[in-house]
């Protein structure tokens, strides 16, 4: 059996949503992303979630020790006792440290590898249904009718944070804090390269073949 415990890395655009719904649905194995931990825990109004709420009220980042704290008790839960992806966490080397301190195993970090140049025009040509979060592309893949979900018939448009000029600052935040953990986990002889420009498909086989399932 390959690795059920792994990190799923990779810049904004690089497909890693894509691919983690594959894997969730192959491996029977829960994506937690701490975007999601956040919300569902503010919808929730657990005691986390209440915390993390007074943080983002006032325009703050949620402290690491909270999304900590959010991602212990999600990989608590009966679901994850076989394995998890941990999506979008950890962002920096502290959070990777933290990881560490808390004893929460990491077996593989699969590294989905695109060139920046290319992730620019993936992104800011992303279109997002409102309703339902289907997601499309201005040219490569757009709804039949546009500004029209083919699913759900909701609005089809672009995303604030995906508008050209934020995402080159979200990539450059990419460089500077999250690819230093590329040789951190390849110091560690646990990252697994992939190259993240093929199709969903050849891309989800490279994947699979780098956790060695």
């Amino acid at each position: 059996m390959g690795a059920r415990r792994f990190i799923l890395l990779g810049p904004p655009g690089a497909g890693k949503g894509t691919q983690s719904a594959l894997l969730v649905e192959s491996l029977s194995i829960p994506q937690v992303s701490t975007g999601d931990l956040l919300r569902a825990a503010r919808k929730a109004g657990t005691d986390l979630g209440r915390k993390a709420q007074l943080f983002m009220d006032q325009g703050h980042l949620v402290p690491d020790d909270l999304v900590l704290s959010l991602v212990e008790e999600r990989l608590s839960r009966d679901d994850a006792k076989g394995g998890y992806i941990l999506d979008g966490f950890p962002r920096n080397l502290a959070q990777a440290d933290a990881l560490d301190s808390r004893g929460i195993v990491v077996e593989c970090v699969v590294n989905v590898d695109v060139p920046f140049e290319i992730l620019v025009g993936r992104i800011a040509g992303r279109r997002v249904c409102q309703g339902c979060g289907a997601t499309y592309h201005a040219t490569n893949s757009p709804p039949r009718t546009e500004g029209v979900c083919d699913a759900c018939s909701g609005s089809v448009g672009q995303r604030k944070d995906d508008d050209a000029a934020v995402v080159e600052s979200r990539l450059k935040v990419y460089a500077s804090e999250t690819a230093p953990l590329i040789d951190f986990y390849k110091k560690r002889g646990i990252l697994r390269d992939v190259n993240g420009l093929g199709s969903t498909e050849s891309v989800y086989q490279a994947v699979l073949a780098a956790l060695g399932s």
